[in-house]
């Protein structure tokens, strides 16, 4: 059932000069407030009642996480490099490739994107693996897409790699990742550990992986000469020097060409000790405890790919778990008719958000429901001494993690989120759930970066010179603070009544006036984009008592009212992290419109005219069933690079943004 546009007191063409910025009269707010009332009391309880309908029996809620198409291609790559190709998955893989093929032939890394070199060549790749002849119509069009981007001399350096496992791209012209990088002690100025978890993850199975460059020799057809520009073939692809002569790019490419030669000579006194480290720290993190290196897709490929080069049997049972742990992420969604790959799953991240969306819109904080979602909570605390000590020292151990199991890489932003949940679930034991809320805040809080933000895995992987080391062209190898996890944080301790005198608390409001905008929004880091970050820090702003009517507060709100589109919800395109123009700008959903939706009310006043108009959008854009529909992607993993759609998104947040609009509205009425 989809409810009417408007109730009788605000339309767009009633705005016609200024539609973000003027406000509906308290006439007007007070005639229409019962029917909105209602309607937004009948989506409210739609919502609850679905969303308690996809919990799962252990009290979890876990959405699919959806991304582009390159997953499926590594996987149909993957098995053909393996030797053991399932062909009923591979025509599975083939029919989801073609697909989303785009009309010029190419494929692209978020909806309604243009084509992605890389995408566009990893299923050019995969199609001819699993038998298409370059003449055919797709594959002709694949092809002059590819070669209109660059052709393969313009991919990444991982695209490059998988090219050279296969012999399709020369080992001499890719940068060296020497084994001994696992042996540089954690007190020298680059060492492993001063990448990103998620670099780091992938950095130690690709060493091992450049150390036996385990190629699998092709048969001519399967070969991609075709896609290299006419006559470049056989050019000199090494890595273009900056024209300084003194630049950290230069630097890099001279120790790249050093370790070269090294990597050449047939004496190399500390290769034997860097693999054996190198594949104890392979193993310990991919066994007990863990879903796979790191519990994410690459890494999790990439350490298969390194047993099988340290010459693992596949009856070994590390191969066997790593193999098994990395399937496991297939969706084959027989219903659809769909084959796809997760990158990972997310059930501690949808199951804080939601137990946490529920409590708010009013279901009893003791209700069996919730706590059962707090006992599984509670039971994922992890107490494993992960990577993140070697840069925080700090004593005790907790933490949560995003994933069922990874005890050696719990993040921050999935605690923030968890100790939200949390806090509001009333558990029968409640100094139980007490004391562990109160190890993992600190635990979190000792995250706390030099600029006063906090990151997501690790504190202080700031070094912006590593950006220049000559595999870090993923635009991913740091960890910085950003103003979405430090402004989830400032929520966290406001709710916890935590005195904004804090001199962390002050560090974190100092970092969040710096890193706005001029045009007063902020960067989101992991959804996309200005509104996801614009959002949070109101938001965090409000909760820590800041006074929301400072003018540098208010520039953040007027920023959301001006986002806001003429149907009266929010979009924005991923798009908006390559081109600032298009920030705040995208057709509508509904993960977006519930934020900016959020990030209004927190500057106080519900009868402004964006904040009507966006719950009007809210409520007649619901489902019969509860749930909203959405077709874009609103999550981020890596910024230029990879976008997530998480399905729960669409259902959680908007059950938030009601509920928060329906508390302002009580308290601006009078009452509780």
């Amino acid at each position: 059932m989809l409810l009417p546009m408007s109730y009788g007191f605000v339309k767009p063409t009633d705005f016609a000069e200024s539609p973000k910025t003027i406000p509906v009269s308290q006439e007007q707010f007070r005639a229409a407030l019962p029917s909105l009332d209602r309607h937004v009391e009948e989506a409210i309880a739609r919502s609850q009642d679905y969303l308690f309908s996809l919990q799962k029996p252990d009290g979890t809620w876990v959405g699919e996480l959806i991304v582009d198409c390159t997953l499926v291609s590594d996987v149909c790559i993957f098995m053909h490099w393996m030797g053991e190709v399932d062909f009923d998955r591979q025509a599975k893989c083939v029919k989801h490739l073609l697909d989303h093929q785009l009309p010029d032939g190419g494929w692209n890394i978020y909806v309604g994107g243009p084509s992605e070199l890389n995408a566009t060549l990893k299923a050019y790749f995969a199609l001819k693996l699993a038998g298409f002849h370059p003449d055919e119509p797709l594959m002709r069009k694949a092809h002059a897409t590819i070669l209109r981007l660059g052709g393969i001399p313009k991919c990444n350096t991982y695209t490059k790699l998988m090219l050279g496992l296969f012999g399709q791209y020369p080992w001499k012209y890719l940068p060296i990742i020497p084994s001994e990088i696992v042996l540089l002690p954690n007190w020298f100025y680059f060492n492993l550990y001063e990448m990103s978890s998620w670099s780091r993850a992938m950095v130690v199975p690709l060493s091992i992986i450049n150390h036996f460059k385990p190629m699998r020799h092709l048969p001519p057809e399967k070969q991609l000469h075709e896609l290299f520009p006419y006559g470049t073939e056989h050019h000199d692809f090494s890595q273009v020097w900056d024209k300084r002569f003194f630049s950290m790019r230069n630097f890099f490419l001279t120790c790249d060409a050093g370790l070269k030669l090294i990597d050449g000579l047939p004496w190399k006194p500390w290769r034997h000790r860097a693999l054996k480290r190198a594949e104890a720290w392979l193993i310990e993190r991919i066994g007990d405890g863990s879903d796979g290196l790191g519990a994410i897709f690459p890494s999790m490929m990439y350490a298969i790919i390194a047993l099988k080069a340290l010459g693992y049997h596949d009856d070994h049972p590390v191969l066997r778990k790593a193999i098994k742990d990395f399937f496991e992420l297939e969706v084959d969604d027989v219903a659809n008719n769909d084959y796809r790959f997760q990158p990972c799953f997310s059930p501690i991240w949808d199951t804080g958000i939601t137990a946490m969306a529920l409590s708010e819109s009013g279901v009893p904080q003791d209700d069996p429901r919730l706590q059962k979602a707090g006992e599984w909570l509670l039971s994922k605390e992890v107490r494993t001494r992960g990577d993140w000590y070697v840069k925080n020292p700090h004593p005790v151990n907790s933490g949560w993690a995003f994933e069922y199991n990874n005890k050696y890489y719990p993040d921050v932003d999935d605690t923030w989120k968890v100790l939200l949940a949390l806090n509001g679930i009333r558990m029968p034991n409640e100094e139980a759930k007490k004391e562990v809320m109160d190890r993992a805040l600190h635990w979190a809080i000792s995250f706390q970066c030099q600029n006063g933000g906090w990151a997501a895995f690790d504190k202080d992987i700031t070094k912006a010179w590593l950006e220049d080391v000559p595999f870090a062209d993923h635009n991913a190898i740091l960890d910085p603070p950003c103003s979405d996890i430090t402004s989830r944080a400032l929520e966290l301790f406001g709710r916890l009544g935590i005195s904004r005198k804090e001199p962390y608390i002050r560090r974190a409001l100092k970092f969040i006036r710096e890193t706005q905008e001029e045009d007063g929004s902020w960067q989101g880091r992991w959804g996309v984009n200005y509104i996801y970050g614009t959002w949070l820090v109101l938001r965090g702003l409000y909760y820590i008592h800041e006074d929301m009517n400072q003018d540098w507060v208010l520039r953040g709100r007027d920023w959301l009212e001006f986002s806001q589109n003429e149907d009266g919800g929010w979009g924005e395109t991923c798009a908006s992290y390559e081109d600032p123009k298009l920030k705040g700008r995208g057709a509508s959903t509904a993960s977006q419109t519930a934020w900016a939706l959020m990030g209004i009310i927190a500057c106080g006043d519900v009868t402004r005219s964006s904040v009507v108009r966006g719950v009007d959008y809210l409520c007649r854009t619901q489902q019969a069933d509860g749930s909203w529909k959405e077709d874009f992607i609103t999550g981020t993993g890596f910024p230029r690079v990879f976008y997530l759609k998480y399905d729960m998104y669409r259902n959680n947040w908007p059950l938030i943004a009601l509920s928060d609009y329906r508390r302002m509205v009580a308290a601006k009425k009078g009452t509780r």
